[in-house]
């Protein structure tokens, strides 16, 4: 799964950040990934159906679904659910998620060289599957964790194309944005 979603990425590498009522703009964009940022466990089963009957793959932001546990029980939640990978900034999911086989992506806010050093030691205890650095807007930080061979997403004030090219040059394997006209580029 992780290499058909890589494969996906390679081709088209905008990932629709799906927040509040844009699910059916996202549904209807060309973005093949989804990153689910605001969501309930009434309407996910459904949801993960809807995307997956229109092409796209779904990943959930455990630590933001609402009605969700932040456990084990969570993940197999959603794994029974059919999502293709999960979202966490939490380092105990991100283990867990890979135990169970669920896809991880690890989110990392850098805001200073600590905080860069503090992602260091964290991706050589979880070996995410990929890692999204935030703000995607510093070329600098992206480069330095794209040397890690680990699919990395740009991701967190990517508002123009500029951007979104930058951060691609720059050694980030995709981007994740809610500005709905770059999902058409």
């Amino acid at each position: 799964m992780k290499e058909k979603i890589l494969n996906c990425l390679e081709q088209n590498p905008v990932i629709a950040t799906v927040k509040g009522g844009n699910f059916k703009s996202a549904l209807n964009s060309p973005a093949k990934v989804l990153f689910m940022m605001s969501s309930n466990i009434l309407t996910l089963k459904d949801r993960i159906k809807e995307a997956h009957e229109n092409g796209k793959f779904v990943f959930v932001h455990v630590d933001l679904a609402d009605g969700l546990g932040k456990d084990k029980y969570g993940l197999k939640f959603l794994q029974d659910a059919g999502v293709d990978g999960i979202l966490s900034t939490k380092t105990p999911l991100i283990k867990n998620a890979k135990e169970m086989g669920i896809l991880a992506v690890q989110r990392f806010f850098v805001y200073d060289s600590q905080g860069a050093c503090n992602v260091d030691e964290v991706i050589t205890s979880t070996h995410p599957d990929i890692i999204e650095i935030m703000p995607g807007v510093i070329d600098k930080i992206t480069k330095r964790f794209s040397a890690y061979n680990i699919p990395l997403i740009a991701g967190g004030f990517v508002e123009t194309k500029n951007e979104v090219t930058s951060a691609l040059k720059n050694g980030a394997f995709a981007v994740s944005t809610t500005k709905e006209e770059l999902w058409y580029i």
